[in-house]
C-alpha cells in the first residue's frame, strides 16, 4: 500500500500570502513605472508645446506680443486649452514691460521718458485632469528692433497696504479702461512690496477704473462721478504720456459687530430698528459715507454685521431712546476684529441727551463721575456708569402689585396726597392744614437679574425750612422672588431701626445680588402749614449692562443745555450744548 502525503491547510495559506506579498510588490513596481512612463510623456508633450509657445511669440511683432486687453496689450490671450495626444493642457501666459535700470528708470534718476525698454514673457503649461501640481514654464524676453516703446503713453504705479500702512502682497488689482487706445481690462497680483506697475498705457484722463481685493480682505476701488455722488473721494485714476501716474488702496481683514439690543434691566429688545454708520467717505459736497446699513435685530435682540471695514462706527436707534452702549459709542472697529456690541435703548422721546465721559488721553470711558444738565427751568444730576429705575407719577392710584403702570404703586396709609397736582407726593390737607406724617409703598420693581445697588435718590433733595430735618425718608425691601413671605424694609445701617435721608443715600451692601426691590416713603412735618414734597424717585445699580461712562437724560425740550462734569482726579469741564432729536455727547477730561 502507497503512503500518500499532501499539504495541510496552514502550509497552502502560508505560500499563498508568499506569493501574495511577491505578486502585489511586483505590481506596485510595474504601477510606479507605468506611473514614471506617464508623467515623462507628459513633461515632453509640455515641453513641445513650450517650444511652439515660444516659436510662436518669436515670430511676432513686438508690439504684438501682449495680451489681450491686457498691458502690454497684444494678440495672444491669456490662458488657452490644446489637445495633445487625446491630452488637454491648460496654457498660461504673463507678460510685463520691464525698465530696466541700464538707461534709467521712470521713477528714479536719470529719468526714463520711455520706460518700456523690452518685455517678460512667461508662459505656464499644466495637464488640467493628470493630477499635476505644478505646472512646466518658461521665461523669455523680447526685444524691438529699434524704439523701446510708444512715446505717447504712459506708466501708473498701483500701491496697496493695509490699515498700518503695511504692504499687502498678493493682492487682486483689476484695471478697467474702455476709452484707451488700447483698451485695457487686466487683473495683476501686487508683489512683495505690493506694487503693481503697469508700463506703456495708453495716455488718457479718469479713464482707468480700478478695484483691489483679496480673500479675507476688504475691497477698495475707484468710483466714477454720478448723479449720486458728483464727487468720489478715489476717482479713476489717469495716465499721461511719459509720466508716472501713482494711485494708493488701502485693504485689511474683513471685521464684524455682533449687535444684541436690551433694556435697562437687561432684557432683550425684539425687532428694534438700528442704523450702523461708518465715518469713512466715498463722496463729497455732499458728504457720502462708505458704509450705512439700517437693519431690524431678531427675536432675542441680536443682528450680525458681517464683512465690514475697520472704521469708526456710529449706532442709532430709530423709535427708541439710546441709553447707553457697551462698548460706548462710536465703536472703533479694528481690522480682523470680532466686536460684541450691547445697545441698552428706552423709551422714545423726542429730544434725548447722552453724555460720554472720557479721558481725554485715553478715550476710556470713566465711571463715578457727576454730571449736572441744566437750563431755565431744569436741572438733572446723574453719575456715570449705573443704571436706574425712576417713579415720577403716583396719580394712578393704589392697588398694583408689580411694577407695570408707571402712575400706580401699591399702597398707603391715607395721608399721602398724589393728585394736587398730579405728579406730586404730599401730605394730606385737611381743612387748611396738612397731617403731620404719612407713608407710601411702591409697587415690585424687577431689575431682570442679581443686580448691586448704589444710591437712593428724591427730588427735590432740599425741603422748606417749615418741615424741619428729616421730612423724606426711605426704606428699602429687596427679595429674589417677586412674591416673599414678608418684604422687610431696612435702612442705610442694615436694619429696620435707620432711614435713608439726606445725609444717607448710599444704599448698604446687604441688598446686593437681589432682582426685586420695594421703597417705602416716609414724609413728616414740623409744622403744619408746610409739606414735604417729591416728585421723582430714583435708585441706583450696577448690572453687567450698565453702559461705562454714560448718562442719559430723556423728555428734553429742545434748546441750549449747560453739561458739568466733576469727577476726582481730573478738572471740571463745562460746556454748553444744542440739544435737538436724540445727540450724542463726548465730554473729554483732563487729569490732575
Amino acid at each position: 500500500m502507497l503512503n500518500k502525503k499532501g499539504f495541510g491547510l496552514l502550509e497552502v495559506m502560508i505560500a499563498v500570502a508568499i506569493f501574495v506579498v511577491f505578486a502585489v510588490g511586483i505590481y506596485s513596481g510595474i504601477q510606479y513605472v507605468f506611473k514614471v512612463v506617464y508623467q515623462s510623456r507628459l513633461r515632453i508633450l509640455e515641453s513641445s508645446i513650450l517650444n511652439e509657445q515660444i516659436e510662436i511669440i518669436r515670430n511676432l511683432s513686438f508690439y504684438d506680443v501682449g495680451i489681450i486687453n491686457g498691458s502690454p496689450a497684444g494678440v495672444l490671450t491669456k490662458t488657452e486649452t490644446i489637445r495633445r495626444n487625446d491630452i488637454d493642457f491648460l496654457i498660461t501666459r504673463t507678460i510685463r514691460n520691464i525698465d530696466d535700470p541700464f538707461d534709467g528708470t521712470i521713477d528714479g534718476e536719470p529719468k526714463d521718458l520711455v520706460p518700456a525698454d523690452y518685455k517678460m514673457v512667461q508662459i505656464d503649461v499644466i495637464c488640467s485632469h493628470c493630477s499635476q501640481q505644478e505646472p512646466l514654464s518658461v521665461i523669455t524676453y523680447v526685444s524691438p528692433k529699434l524704439l523701446e516703446g510708444d512715446p505717447t503713453h504712459g506708466a501708473l504705479f498701483i500701491k496697496v497696504f493695509d490699515a498700518d500702512a503695511r504692504p499687502v502682497q498678493g493682492a487682486s488689482v483689476q484695471v478697467v479702461a474702455t476709452s484707451t487706445n488700447p483698451a485695457i481690462d487686466l487683473i495683476e497680483f501686487t508683489d512683495n512690496e505690493g506694487m503693481v506697475k503697469l508700463l506703456d498705457l495708453g495716455e488718457g484722463m479718469d479713464v482707468y477704473h480700478i478695484t483691489v481685493s483679496k480673500p479675507g480682505y476688504t475691497t477698495d476701488q475707484t468710483l466714477s462721478p454720478s448723479i449720486e455722488n458728483p464727487y468720489p473721494i478715489k476717482p479713476p485714476a489717469s495716465v499721461q504720456a511719459q509720466n508716472v501716474s501713482e494711485i494708493s488702496f488701502s485693504i485689511d481683514k474683513i471685521s464684524s459687530i455682533n449687535l444684541n439690543t436690551i433694556n435697562s434691566i437687561c432684557q432683550p429688545v425684539a425687532n428694534a430698528s438700528i442704523t450702523l454708520a461708518g465715518s469713512k467717505l466715498r463722496g463729497t459736497e455732499p458728504e457720502i459715507l462708505k458704509f450705512t446699513s439700517t437693519i431690524h435685530t431678531n427675536a432675542s435682540g441680536n443682528y450680525l454685521f458681517n464683512n465690514l471695514e475697520w472704521d469708526i462706527y456710529d449706532l442709532y436707534a430709530n423709535n427708541y431712546d439710546v441709553l447707553g452702549s457697551i462698548p460706548a459709542s462710536p465703536l472703533i472697529l479694528l481690522p480682523g476684529m470680532e466686536q460684541s456690541t450691547q445697545l441698552i435703548l428706552g423709551p422714545n422721546t423726542a429730544n434725548s441727551l447722552l453724555v460720554l465721559v472720557r479721558d481725554n488721553i485715553t478715550k476710556q470711558p470713566l465711571s463715578n463721575a457727576q454730571v449736572k444738565v441744566y437750563s431755565e427751568g431744569y436741572e438733572k444730576n446723574k453719575e456715570t456708569g449705573v443704571g436706574f429705575i425712576r417713579q415720577t407719577d403716583w396719580s394712578g392710584g393704589i392697588g398694583q402689585q408689580d411694577f407695570l403702570d408707571e402712575t400706580k404703586y401699591w399702597s398707603d396709609d391715607g395721608k399721602i396726597e398724589v393728585n394736587n397736582p398730579a405728579g406730586d407726593l404730599k401730605l394730606l390737607q385737611l381743612q387748611g392744614k396738612y397731617v403731620f406724617e404719612g407713608s407710601l409703598e411702591s409697587s415690585v420693581f424687577d431689575f431682570g437679574l442679581p443686580v448691586n445697588f448704589v444710591n437712593l435718590n428724591w427730588e427735590p433733595f432740599s425741603q422748606l425750612e417749615g418741615v424741619g430735618e428729616n421730612g423724606v425718608r426711605f426704606q428699602i425691601a429687596t427679595s429674589n422672588t417677586s412674591t416673599p413671605e414678608q418684604w422687610n424694609f431696612l435702612g442705610p445701617d442694615g436694619t429696620s431701626e435707620s432711614y435713608y435721608n439726606t445725609e444717607n443715600i448710599a444704599i448698604n451692601e446687604v441688598h446686593n445680588n437681589s432682582q426685586y426691590l420695594r421703597y417705602k416713603l416716609f414724609l413728616t412735618t414740623n409744622n403744619n402749614d408746610f409739606t414735604p414734597i417729591v416728585s421723582d424717585i430714583n435708585i441706583s445699580y450696577i448690572t453687567s449692562c450698565t453702559p461705562p461712562g454714560q448718562a442719559y437724560f430723556g423728555a428734553l425740550t429742545e434748546g441750549l443745555y449747560n453739561v458739568e462734569v466733576l469727577r476726582s482726579g481730573y478738572q471740571p469741564k463745562l460746556d454748553t450744548i444744542n440739544v435737538k432729536n436724540d445727540l450724542i455727547f463726548g465730554m473729554d477730561l483732563v487729569s490732575l
